[in-house]
């Protein structure tokens, strides 16, 4: 019998708390490469608590998370400076997260969003669903076999966006790239896995 394939990411018995109060408790997951889940929960259930632990910007308060895989994280603010441009937001992004920043490959990645002829505007001229376009587009520069955690990514976006985004998804996917992410909104055009925060999963 053929042993299953390493996890790209892993928790284990993970509890994470606020305030003292356990949001998520005896938690485990392993994702897989192609794998698209998407966590499910009330608003203030820790969904953004338990991605911020999985990505390591905190400690869990019990429990093991293994990342044998590179991680990129996006989570609810776009984390744009108003002061630079497009094109300088997404590489600064590219190069703090050691992806491909040659700039033809981030003007690839801007058109990718509809952004291309915005390149070079500040990002405080940018409408909402622009900054959040904007803020996903370092998604659309290669990085096979890496974990994505996503925090609420198709918040203001229009059909478009959300149809660039899951295409990216699913490309991901193929490529043997993992996603995690949460969603208030239904998103029919993406397989995924449908995973409830306070569900065990390995």
């Amino acid at each position: 019998m053929l042993a299953s394939p390493p996890a790209l990411l892993q928790a284990t018995d993970l509890r994470c708390e606020r305030a003292g109060r356990a949001l998520v408790d005896g938690w485990h997951l392993a994702l897989h490469a192609g794998e698209t889940v998407w966590l499910r929960g009330a608003n203030g259930s820790g969904k953004t608590t338990l991605l911020r632990t999985l990505a390591g910007l905190r400690d869990p308060d019990a429990g093991t998370v293994h990342r044998p895989s590179p991680l990129r994280y996006l989570g609810h603010a776009n984390g744009l400076k108003d002061e630079l441009t497009v094109l300088e937001s997404l590489r600064f992004a590219a190069q703090w997260q050691g992806l491909p920043h040659d700039t033809p490959g981030l003007r690839a990645a801007l058109e990718h969003f509809g952004l291309g002829r915005l390149g070079s505007r500040p990002a405080r001229q940018l409408s909402q669903g622009q900054r959040r376009r904007a803020a996903l587009a370092p998604l659309a520069l290669p990085q096979p076999g890496s974990v994505w955690l996503l925090d609420e990514p198709f918040d203001a976006l229009d059909d478009a966006g959300v149809a660039q985004l899951v295409a990216l998804v699913q490309a991901h996917a193929a490529a043997g790239g993992a996603t995690l992410f949460t969603s208030h909104q239904t998103v029919p055009a993406l397989s995924a896995r449908a995973m409830a925060l306070g569900e065990a999963r390995a």
